[in-house]
């Protein structure tokens, strides 16, 4: 069953963000470090949602915690499940299972890719290519990610929104 999904992601100070995400039983809030490409992975591992692969992980390092995110495809639906690892230089090989289940929800792929697809142009618009890296300092700002789940979300999810990327 889908919850109210909601989801945003702020630059908060230099080589931070602040993650948040919540439907209408749980919220997860992280501090991200710049030290990936988090929001690059995001919308990457969103994305990978709309192919053959229907599980897609990625991590964002919270120095020194690690969050791990497991997105698994079930037809429309996502299986969504963040764990947390108390430190990202211990964790590369740990199963899953050995991190803390600290936020999970099932919503719908539509759902996901829109809130996810929101909160990156709200981003885009507020620093733009230039403001965003000096911001977040040692990766750009991920336009062909962006582009890419914008494509897809459009393409299958039958939105009625037009997602442009400077709206």
């Amino acid at each position: 069953m889908t919850h109210g999904l909601q989801f945003g992601w702020e630059l908060s100070g230099s080589g931070w963000a602040t993650c948040r995400i919540s439907d209408d039983l749980a919220e997860r809030k992280d501090f991200v470090s710049y030290c990936t490409d988090a929001l690059a992975d995001l919308l990457y591992g969103v994305a990978g949602l709309y192919g053959p692969m229907p599980l897609q992980r990625f991590s964002f390092d919270l120095e020194p915690a690690e969050v791990r995110w497991v997105l698994r495809g079930r037809g429309s639906d996502v299986d969504m499940a963040i764990y947390r690892f108390p430190d990202m230089s211990a964790s590369f090989d740990a199963r899953d299972e050995d991190g803390t289940l600290s936020w999970s929800s099932v919503q719908s792929r539509g759902l996901l890719g829109h809130v996810v697809l929101e909160a990156a142009q709200s981003v885009l618009r507020l620093h733009g290519e230039d403001g965003y890296l000096a911001k977040w300092m040692r990766h750009p700002f991920p336009v062909a990610a962006l582009q890419d789940l914008r494509r897809l979300h459009l393409q299958h999810d039958r939105c009625a929104r037009r997602h442009d990327m400077a709206s």
